[in-house]
């Protein structure tokens, strides 16, 4: 039964999102992701999710920027997402991994050739002396791959969320939302309902 608690995490999920997706969102896929540094200091920033399977939840990053170091540092990560228009908010936890070489390939090639280009321009997180700066180093990059592919940076890959918490928030009058909850144990997956 725990397994069944799962999927249907999963496919609760998934309609939310096909509904976000058909509400006129600019950026349905848009979720807060929470990272901890090794000092134990949280940060959070918005990332675009990519794939959402059986196996977890994947973005995308320069997995040298301050969200890939905290990762390298501690594989723990939350996502919250919030669709306003619905109402509804679903939070995730568990462990992070990065995708394989040949997903992160594979998604790499879909990338519109500017995004591409952005990747290697980019040194994401680092102090930049000047936006003058950053223009020039994309029309370096611009240069160096005029007339080919763009190969994929070694920098840049994907991560995925192997949840062991989601928990969906509905609103509800009077602040009688409801909140399920489904969490990962010793004896599989669980689901709750818990007060608002």
């Amino acid at each position: 039964m725990s397994e069944e608690f799962y999927r249907e995490a999963l496919e609760r999920f998934q309609g939310l999102l096909e509904q976000a997706q058909e509400c006129g969102l600019n950026e349905p896929t848009a979720m807060t992701l929470a990272t901890v540094d090794a000092r134990g200091r949280p940060a959070a920033r918005t990332v675009l999710l990519k794939e959402v399977g059986p196996a977890g939840f994947v973005f995308y990053t320069n997995t040298l920027s301050r969200k890939g170091e905290h990762l390298g540092g501690n594989p723990s990560a939350a996502l919250c997402f919030f669709w306003q228009p619905l109402m509804e908010q679903v939070l995730i936890e568990g462990l992070v991994e990065p995708v394989s070489e040949a997903e992160a390939d594979a998604y790499w090639e879909t990338r519109p050739r500017l995004s591409q280009i952005g990747a290697w321009a980019s040194l994401q997180s680092q102090p930049l002396q000047s936006r003058q700066t950053l223009e020039q180093r994309f029309s370096e990059f611009e240069t160096r791959f005029e007339g080919m592919p763009v190969p994929r940076p070694p920098h840049w890959s994907g991560y995925r969320i192997a949840p062991d918490f989601i928990e969906f928030w509905s609103s509800r009058p009077g602040r009688l939302h409801e909140r399920t909850r489904y969490t990962l144990g010793e004896q599989g997956w669980q689901r709750t309902s818990v007060y608002p």
